[in-house]
């Protein structure tokens, strides 16, 4: 899951950035409104977390700009009279939390938006006997667990998403990479190249498009 954090304090921010990555997910952090309207212009997120006091203005705006992109909106913040709740929600936000916050309900919360009607794939991914739960950030092929890093999970995810389509290799990076991130097309093979061999013993192939991306094919039926 790739967030995009919008939060002005910078410790919280560096304290929030780094323990949502722990838990699993790729963020982009950022401190103002204008530094967000960058990232959505050259990135895709699966849903955001947005302050509403920030240096440049109330974060509220930027709702409509999400809502335009697809990307539900967490908005997290210490306004927290019912006034200010009522308003949060009124203005599109798709869920609203007040400050201080534990990580972990943060966690569950942006699990929750994703696995609301008309918000992506459902929270456990089957094909055959591959197993993907997005909520654990778990993967198992037949009764084993895959022992996946965070890149190789989230590529397993978009292949199983999509399949029998071929996941695009922008789209990869995209989603595996962070904006601050080093990249390079080597490392995104060695991630490819891993995963291949995690799913080799279930007869799982990832056929590579040169030049276009990567997709999942399913073990044949046994003849």
């Amino acid at each position: 899951m790739h967030i995009l954090l919008v939060e002005d304090e910078t410790d919280l921010r560096v304290l929030a950035a780094n323990g949502l990555r722990r838990r699993g997910f790729a963020v982009d952090a950022v401190a103002t409104l204008a530094a967000a309207h960058d990232c959505l212009g050259v990135a895709r997120f699966d849903v955001a977390i947005v302050d509403r006091r920030l240096p440049d203005g109330e974060g509220l705006t930027l709702l409509p700009m999400l809502a335009r992109h697809g990307v539900p909106a967490l908005v997290a913040t210490a306004y927290g009279e019912l006034d200010d709740r009522i308003a949060g929600l009124d203005a599109g936000a798709d869920d609203y939390l007040v400050k201080p916050y534990d990580l972990d309900e943060v966690s569950a919360r942006l699990r929750a938006l994703l696995r609301r009607p008309g918000q992506r794939q459902p929270p456990v991914l089957t094909h055959g006997t591959l197993r993907l739960d997005t909520g654990a950030q778990q993967a198992w092929l037949g009764p084993e667990p895959l022992d996946l890093g965070r890149r190789e999970f989230a590529l397993l995810r978009l292949l199983l998403e999509v399949m029998p389509a071929v996941v695009i290799r922008d789209v990869v990076q995209d989603r595996l990479y962070t904006l601050d991130e080093a990249f390079s097309p080597n490392a995104l093979e060695a991630i490819v190249s891993r995963l291949r061999r995690r799913l080799a013993p279930g007869g799982y192939l990832i056929e590579n498009r040169r030049g276009i991306g990567w997709r999942l094919v399913l073990p044949a039926p046994p003849s």
